[in-house]
Parts: structure tokens; sequence; C-alpha cells
């Protein structure tokens, strides 16, 4: 008697969890459709980069560099995109010293919410960076974030965006970069 009164138990309990469970009968959900896209876009890029060359030490400079990028963003999905730049900073260059910045990475890029045209974002990349006062290139990091602005179906804006990077070199370098530019959507 016991032994039937547990499994109807476990039957009923059974039941009832397999009822909580989604019925997607005929209809594809619209979450599990394809949302792959590819936009590529160019930046105009300010930077401070976190070298002094008139005293050849690593202090916030006061000769700030203005160069141009490029990006690639491809959406996986909403919550997976990848982001691959690249900037070259190479304008208001001191006369007689010679500082330039390029650096080369690629990473996550996570778009937080959309606010009508609005979506802000953050990122996490790694890459390569070269300097004029660098032998070589040096491994870097980058961590930030904006905000793109949509202008139509294909065309955005990206209104602002922000990147507090590490180069791993010794010492250290912390240099920071601020972007805007305008990107368009290949599919």
């Amino acid at each position: 008697m016991v032994m039937k009164q547990t499994i109807r138990f476990a039957l009923l309990a059974v039941l009832f969890a397999a009822s909580l469970l989604p019925a997607c009968a005929q209809v594809v959900p619209s979450a599990t459709g394809s949302h792959a896209r590819l936009a590529a876009g160019a930046l105009f890029t300010y930077t401070q980069p976190d070298y002094d060359e008139t005293t050849n030490s690593v202090i916030a400079s006061t000769n700030h560099l203005f160069g141009i990028g490029g990006f690639v963003d491809y959406r996986m999905s909403r919550w997976v995109q990848l982001e691959a730049e690249g900037h070259w900073q190479h304008w208001n260059q001191t006369q007689g010293l010679a500082v330039s910045e390029n650096l080369y990475a690629v990473g996550l890029r996570e778009p937080i919410r959309t606010f009508g045209r609005f979506t802000p974002y953050g990122k996490v990349l790694a890459g390569i960076g070269s300097g004029s006062f660098l032998t070589g290139r040096a491994a870097m990091y980058t961590m930030g974030g904006g905000v793109d602005y949509r202008l139509s179906k294909r065309l955005n804006i990206r209104a602002f965006d922000f990147e507090y990077q590490q180069w791993k070199v010794n010492p250290t370098l912390h240099p920071y970069t601020a972007s805007v530019g305008l990107s368009y959507r290949i599919f």
C-alpha cells in the first residue's frame, strides 16, 4: 500500500515538473533565431600615452596623441559578440621627439541594454601594442565601454568609446584612449 502511494506521488511530481517546461509546438521561438551581424567602422582617437618623451619616464604626458582607428564587430547572438580593433596614434608629436603608439586587439564586446536608439556596451580586449619609445612590441589588454547611436538600419555612430589599457612592459604603462566614429552594418 505504501509502495503504491509512493509511486503515485512520484508519478504526479514528474507530471507536474513536465507541465512547467515550455511547449514550443511547431513555431520556432524568436529567441533562437539567427542574429548574426557584421559591422565595420572607422574611429578618430585621442590618447594619453602615459609616457613623457621629454624626461623619458612613465608619467602622464602633457603631449596627447591623436590618430585614427578601425574596428570590426561580429555579433553571433545577443550575448556573444566579438570586436577587433586597431589604433594608430601619430598626430600631435612634439618637434624633434616622435612619440607614437599603435595597438591591435581582439576580444569580447557586451551590449548592456538598448534605450531607444542608444546602446551602451562594455568590452575587454587583448592584443599587442607598439610605440616609438619601445624596442619591439608589448602584450596589452584593455577594458572599456561606450555608447553606440543607431542612425539607420545600417549606420551607427560610435558616440563615445573609452578604453583603459595596460601594457606589459617594464615598468607597466597605463594609457587611456577616447574615440568617436562611424560604422556600417555589412549583414
